[in-house]
């Protein structure tokens, strides 16, 4: 295995059990952070890679397995079982994101795998925990945004909800339990010592509705379930999406130094002293007189032009752009954390580094996503050290591919 110094977790050891986004993004993470993370996968394929033949699935599985060591495995054979325990034993980290109790049904549980190795670290996420009584509801991003109010608050209020665009909870779970392992690592270090770390979606995603929950805990009944894209508290003016010649663009001014720039971009001055325009609560106040007056300026010029004359001022301003010009994005590509690769099968694609920055350590190289198994004879032959004789008798007996 690989023993490179310079990345933070160089000589960390991954068994990467997880599928689709959520324990996938916490593995990527520590891999492109130098851990060496063995992704084991059944013979058909973890989920997310199986749906690449729907189209669409392809370039996420790429984007979440670069840098990841492939392999097969029968974990529910006896002899897959064996092998896994010896990985176990060799291994730093285990993640996994099955829904709670498929690891004991396997007799593959934490207490099993810490008894071949106290310095385990056991990493596992799943939509609502593995104790409390949703415990073994199903759960999908989809799923989750709807219990955690995501979708609730989503959306205009005189319209049905819609869930948020991107896969917040499975990615907030993935963060959290990147954190969790990360911090179990730090203690192992003082106690030798491996623990259980668990993380639910449920539970990652809960922080993120701060906002929103802040205007229920004042308001109660009366507050809106959804504000459109206004602030979710209804607490900043203006904070919203403006139209422009070309799309749109979003303008927030948080304090009244902004808003006063604000005014002084669109030439209205003059205003300052409106008293509906002082401050932020009689911006508030008056939210439908502050979109008005910046809608009626917006709608005359570029998307760009308008978000560069108010970053010019100061003013947290963006375009609200396309998925090309996201993939385009010349800052994050300039800073290495978008790159376009060559990749084997799907051709030159931009694949996402980890935003994890380690400064005065260079960003490990994309390696691209493998096919299938394609660590097999490495991961079961040169580290764990069966011989070929061996290997073919396992693949003879289902127990690797």
């Amino acid at each position: 295995m690989s023993s490179v110094q310079k990345y933070p977790l160089s000589g960390i050891t991954v068994l990467d059990l997880s599928h689709v986004y959520n324990g996938p993004y916490a593995t990527f993470l520590m891999a492109m952070a130098g851990a060496d993370v063995i992704k084991i996968e059944p013979f058909e394929g973890e989920h997310l890679r199986s749906r690449g033949d729907m189209g669409g699935a392809a370039l996420p599985f790429a984007m979440l397995n670069s840098n990841k060591k492939p392999i097969t495995l029968n974990l529910k054979s006896d002899k897959g079982r064996e092998l896994f325990i010896e990985m176990a034993r060799r291994a730093d980290v285990l993640v996994e994101n099955f829904a709670p109790g498929v690891m004991d049904r396997l007799g593959l549980g934490a207490d099993v795998l810490r008894e071949a190795n106290p310095r385990l670290i056991y990493g596992s996420s799943s939509g609502y925990g593995k104790e409390g009584p949703y415990r073994d509801y199903p759960a999908m991003d989809l799923v989750m945004q709807a219990m955690c109010g995501v979708i609730e608050c989503t959306g205009y209020p005189d319209q049905p909800p819609v869930k948020a665009g991107a896969a917040l909870c499975d990615f907030m779970a993935g963060i959290h339990l990147y954190g969790a392992i990360m911090t179990a690592l730090y203690e192992r270090e003082r106690t030798g010592k491996g623990r259980t770390v668990e993380v639910s979606m449920q539970e990652a995603t809960y922080a993120s509705l701060a906002s929103n929950l802040g205007m229920f805990h004042a308001r109660g009944a009366a507050a809106p379930s959804r504000t459109g894209n206004r602030h979710g508290g209804l607490g900043i003016s203006p904070y919203n999406v403006y139209p422009t010649t070309d799309g749109y663009v979003v303008l927030n001014a948080p304090g009244d130094h902004h808003f006063r720039a604000i005014l002084d971009v669109m030439g209205r001055s003059d205003l300052k002293d409106d008293p509906r325009f002082l401050s932020r609560s009689s911006r508030v106040a008056n939210f439908a007189d502050v979109d008005a007056l910046i809608e009626s300026w917006t709608t005359t010029l570029p998307k760009q032009k308008v978000a560069d004359l108010m970053l010019s001022a100061k003013v947290p301003c963006a375009p609200v752009r396309g998925l090309e010009e996201v993939m385009n994005d010349e800052n994050m590509h300039a800073r290495g954390s978008l790159q376009w690769i060559e990749h084997p099968s799907l051709g030159r694609v931009p694949l996402p580094h980890s935003p994890l920055f380690f400064e005065d350590t260079p960003r490990r190289p994309i390696e691209p996503s493998l096919p299938l198994g394609a660590k097999n004879d490495e991961i079961f032959g040169t580290w764990l050290g069966h011989s070929p004789e061996e290997l073919q008798a396992y693949r003879a007996d289902g127990v690797i591919s």
